[in-house]
């Protein structure tokens, strides 16, 4: 009996195999050696086949098979033409053996035409034999096992017209006789071409009598059901299809993606990852804290939240840099929400008499416990979520990795062409032509290498740029610490006045903080980026990497002196300050730095790539547009989420204040790439940047506020 043999390649084992000659020689000896194998189950299941043909047939069959079963007058006639088992091939005059011959001749390619009226009279025998199963039900031990076995008689006859249609008719009135399900399944396995397939289907599907197979053989019942089944799979379709429509900036992703390539991409994809995180604590704590705290009216008693300062000022615009003023006793703060349980106290129940004594009660809501375990519950599923998110993506990024023959699918198997608009088959052609340049840059780089001498040089100029960096980072880590240091004691100055609120100028004053790290924000990665310059790296992948590791490094040291400043000094001594809730003005603290965060990424996008572009073109006279910074956008995303994560214990309304901010962010960007940027110099893909973020975010953002969360939750 012939073994089943596995003749599938993977391209990584096809690219190591096929480097020099030998290797092919050792291939092409394990296929000959298969062929071999396989070659005496083909000769007994040939030799069983042929025993009921004529000799007509078989004389059709000849070329076909190898010299085993060939005729001895045809083994005379190509003597002259074999030597040592090899024949030549009448079209392309080169030399094959005869079980290559065998196996092309069995290749569908040249046998569909030939073997069609085989094929139909092969599912005619099947029909009949599916018409008498389902006619008699006759137990499985009455079936032969010849009869029930596939049969490959006929293979390669040439039938006259006549007989294949006279074959044909029959096949067609069989397939009348068989039940719906039956005759679809027979005609989808038929390997037959789709016209000949739809043809066969419209005879079997109408009678003589001119009236319907629907009409004459499906019930009422039947009918309605297939219907109802019908609807149902065109609705789910349906429904599928737009909510595939209802992905955010699918479009416009498509465009960033066609004209800059996947590292633009990488950035865009993971600033809607951090909206969508956003959206979710922000419909988490609008359900279960704002909610019910905007419900709940204070009793007569006046009981409130565990930080009410009195009664609010005016609304003086200040507020929306500060956060201060009239926004300070509201659901956006800590200090606003309840203390006890919400049993929303006595109302006076009123009845035809008047007014009565008796209270109306309401159900019992402990806003404590539900402010915290709310908060521990949604960052826990937020670490699920990235936990997951940041496996899957390393899977992905791993295969990308590993697969060497992705350059030839995208050659040859990139295409959709269930594309018809002309606008979206020009944007595909631009995206598979952007993802080809990527692909080749990664084969160049991997090519090349330098003399002894230009590598130690660059060794040198690295490691000083990496001491000029660590040490720009120290210095501004350290101004941070004693400039917070000055605010903290200004503010115990201030403290001592007898006024209950702050002044305008006092709350001007609170900015200079945020504004001073935003700008260390913003001077500090162009700094690293003509650092970078200076190092020439050969990969711009490696370039990329680099500065994300440095601008990282930067925000982490001034996020943990923040939160020194913020735990350390502020929570431990409030009343020096004059605060009677310290969480709330730390709150006011995180939406400062989250609104001068944007505001800074508004002037760096002004002044760094639109003012840019026209120095460049106007004076320079150059016609070259910046590139798009990666390295500092995605860290700023990130920096930014920090501060949302920080900030959710004392401001539980900053989620919608980011989700304003993204959202705003993505079509400032997205303009601005298009009109002021240009695609990267050297394509280069990004197959594993999205993983690159997604870990950033998990463990130095995300782990880093949890921890810091939860020690103030138990502090």
């Amino acid at each position: 009996m012939a073994r089943h043999a596995n003749l599938y390649v993977s391209p990584h084992d096809l690219e190591a195999t096929l480097q020099s000659p030998r290797d092919e020689d050792v291939l092409h000896n394990s296929f000959s050696q298969l062929i071999e194998e396989q070659s005496h189950g083909l000769e007994a299941l040939e030799a069983l086949e042929m025993e009921d043909l004529t000799e007509e047939q078989r004389d059709h069959l000849t070329y076909l098979r190898g010299p085993a079963v060939e005729g001895r007058g045809q083994r005379r006639g190509r003597a002259r033409d074999q030597e040592d088992g090899r024949v030549t091939d009448p079209l392309m005059e080169a030399p094959w053996s005869s079980d290559t011959l065998r196996v092309l001749s069995a290749m569908p390619s040249r046998t569909i035409g030939r073997s069609r009226g085989a094929i139909i009279s092969q599912y005619y025998n099947r029909t009949m034999q599916l018409r008498r199963r389902r006619q008699t039900r006759p137990a499985i031990r009455d079936f032969s096992l010849r009869s029930a076995r596939p049969s490959i008689r006929g293979y390669g006859v040439e039938m006259d017209v006549s007989e294949e249609e006279s074959k044909k008719e029959q096949l067609v009135n069989n397939l009348q006789n068989l039940s719906l399900g039956d005759r679809v399944s027979m005609l989808r396995g038929m390997p037959l071409s789709m016209a000949e397939k739809n043809e066969l289907r419209k005879r079997a599907y109408n009678f003589k009598e001119g009236r319907s197979i629907t009409s004459r053989q499906i019930s009422c019942f039947s009918r309605l059901k297939y219907y109802f089944i019908i609807a149902l799979r065109q609705g789910w379709y349906s429904w599928l299809s737009f909510l595939h429509s209802l992905q955010l900036w699918q479009v416009a992703l498509k465009r960033v993606s066609g004209r800059f390539g996947t590292g633009v991409l990488s950035y865009f994809d993971f600033l809607k990852t951090l909206l969508l995180f956003n959206i979710f604590l922000f419909l988490v704590y609008g359900l279960f804290l704002l909610l019910p705290q905007a419900i709940h009216r204070p009793g007569p008693e006046g009981t409130q939240g565990p930080c009410t300062e009195g009664p609010c000022p005016s609304f003086t615009g200040l507020e929306l840099l500060t956060g201060g003023g009239s926004f300070e006793d509201t659901v956006m703060y800590y200090g606003h929400y309840a203390n006890h349980t919400l049993t929303t106290g006595c109302r006076p129940a009123h009845n035809a008499t008047g007014p009565q004594p008796a209270c109306a009660r309401r159900l019992p809501y402990n806003m404590p416990l539900a402010y915290f375990f709310t908060i521990g519950v949604s960052f826990f599923i937020t670490c699920i979520i990235l936990v997951y998110s940041m496996s899957k993506s390393f899977g992905r990024s791993f295969h990308i990795s590993k697969s060497h023959g992705c350059l030839a699918a995208k050659v040859f198997s990139s295409w959709d062409f269930k594309v018809m608009k002309r606008s979206s088959v020009s944007l595909q052609a631009q995206n598979i032509c952007t993802q080809l340049k990527e692909l080749l840059g990664e084969v160049r780089g991997r090519a090349g290498g330098r003399a002894l001498g230009v590598r130690v040089s660059r060794w040198v100029v690295q490691a000083l740029a990496w001491l000029m960096c660590v040490g720009s980072t120290t210095a501004c880590t350290l101004a941070v610490f004693y400039f917070s240091q000055y605010m903290h004691q200004d503010q115990k100055t201030r403290a001592h006045s007898s006024l209950l609120h702050r002044t305008q100028e006092q709350e001007a004053s609170l900015l200079a903080l945020p504004v001073v790290v935003s700008s260390f924000n913003l001077l500090l990665p162009g700094f690293y980026n003509t650092v970078g310059w200076m190092e020439e790296y050969d990969s711009p992948s490696v370039r990329a990497y680099i500065a994300i590791f440095r601008n990282l490094l930067l925000k982490v040291s001034l996020l943990a002196v923040l939160c020194y400043h913020w735990l350390g000094r502020i929570a431990q001594d409030p009343k020096v300050l004059g605060l009677q809730c310290w969480e709330s003005f730390v709150g006011q603290e995180l939406y400062r730095f989250l609104l001068m965060d944007f505001i800074f990424t508004l002037l760096d996008t002004f002044f760094g790539e639109f003012l840019w572009k026209l120095f460049s073109q106007k004076v320079l006279k150059r016609k070259r547009k910046p590139e798009f910074d990666i390295a500092r956008n995605v860290l700023e995303l990130i920096y930014g989420q920090t501060l949302a994560w920080l900030g959710v214990l004392f401001s539980p309304l900053l989620p919608a204040v980011q989700i304003v901010k993204l959202l705003l962010l993505f079509y400032i960007k997205k303009a601005s790439l298009m009109l002021n940027c240009q695609a990267p110099r050297r394509a280069w893909r990004a197959s594993q940047m999205s993983t690159v973020f997604i870990t950033l975010l998990c463990f130095p953002s995300f782990l880093g506020a949890a921890v810091s969360v939860t020690y103030t939750m138990w502090m």
